[in-house]
């Protein structure tokens, strides 16, 4: 179940036709997903991959920013972004330490795609942390399931939840993973669709809030699957948000900045232990210099749109909003999980979220 499925409308703007981070045309996501059981451990992970252009992401890349709330994260390739404002490679999501192969294998895909006619490449991949449920020690990401989130990348409906790089995450105190939403901006507004994708494994259970009630308070009887040792709300949320607005580069991070707000309506945002780190890009400007320095025969110049700063603050509210939407859809769309040591991570069933609402005064949209 989704969050809409459940009566449970978010905000005020209009979702996409999948409400997904797909909505955006030529938007792709993928995902390999490892689920079992290794030398007597439990292998819970993946890689979740978001092709930002039905083509080449060199060939045509994106406009692009950044945003750092809480820095207790990694990321790779994000200084190239704040700098040249381009982004030029698919997206990656995974855990912590499987961020260098994962990179490696996009290095090496890109290698066999073109050769030696380019001179370098450098990989976007984001990570949240899933040693709670998997041997995350163990690295068992690698270039094979790079390959299949990549050959996997498809428009349309995303699964949600324990799937790809959310496969063993937790949010606040529950079965956590990826999940997804969009907007779609009335034509009065500029028509643009903005769809946000997170991987959410953030958050502690008693400040959870959903369509603004703070159900984390009604369900701190369900026992948690931290215990004194660990940090309560330890991991990290990642954000990718695209659009198909004509954003520059520095309208692209702002428009990353507003991931804070969804995340912070939510009841996130405030741990030391959370990496929160988001990257938008905006697809709106589709002639853009493909990015190759051996080539003599490229532009002196290119022509360029932009959103009037007087007109972007719906895509801000986008933005919020999707990011909002996707953490509640990604715990919906998740299951139990046991750790390694028997521990239960718990899910978020649409009944125990019914009922917790219910009981604050909530009431079903119409």
């Amino acid at each position: 179940m989704r969050a809409r499925q459940l009566g449970i409308s978010i905000g005020l703007g209009t979702p996409g036709e999948f409400n997904a981070i797909t909505d955006v045309p030529g938007v792709r996501v993928g995902h390999s997903t490892i689920c079992e059981e290794r030398d007597g451990k439990p292998v819970r992970t993946g890689v979740t991959v978001v092709q930002p252009r039905s083509g080449s992401a060199r060939e045509q890349p994106s406009f692009a920013g950044c945003h750092v709330l809480n820095g207790n994260g990694d990321a790779t390739g994000l200084e190239w972004i704040r700098e040249a404002g381009l982004l030029t490679t698919p997206i990656a999501i995974t855990n912590t330490h499987s961020v260098g192969v994962v990179r490696d294998a996009l290095v090496a895909t890109e290698r066999d795609a073109a050769g030696d006619s380019v001179y370098w490449c450098m990989p976007v991949v984001m990570e949240t942390f899933d040693g709670l449920l998997n041997d995350i020690w163990g690295q068992h990401v690698g270039a094979a399931q790079v390959r299949e989130a990549l050959a996997e990348a498809r428009a349309g409906q995303v699964a949600e939840g324990p799937v790809g790089g959310g496969t063993g995450m937790i949010c606040h105190e529950f079965k956590g993973g990826i999940g997804t939403s969009s907007r779609r901006l009335a034509a009065e507004q500029g028509g643009w669709t903005v769809g946000a994708l997170v991987q959410a494994n953030h958050g502690v259970r008693r400040e959870l809030r959903v369509d603004g009630y703070p159900v984390g308070r009604q369900l701190q009887e369900i026992e948690s699957p931290f215990t004194e040792r660990d940090t309560p709300g330890m991991g990290s949320i990642v954000v990718i948000i695209a659009t198909d607005a004509p954003l520059l580069p520095h309208q692209c991070q702002r428009l990353a900045q507003r991931a804070s707000i969804g995340i912070a309506r939510t009841g996130g945002g405030t741990e030391d232990s959370s990496g929160d780190i988001f990257l938008a890009f905006a697809t709106g400007n589709r002639d853009l210099p493909p990015v190759d320095y051996a080539r003599k025969d490229l532009p002196f110049s290119a022509p360029l749109a932009m959103v009037n700063n007087d007109h972007i603050s719906p895509l801000f509210a986008a933005a919020a909003e999707a990011v909002e939407e996707a953490i509640v859809n990604a715990l919906l769309a998740g299951y139990e999980m046991t750790c390694a040591d028997g521990r239960k991570v718990p899910a978020m069933t649409g009944d125990l979220l019914l009922e917790a609402l219910k009981s604050l005064g909530w009431k079903p949209a119409r």
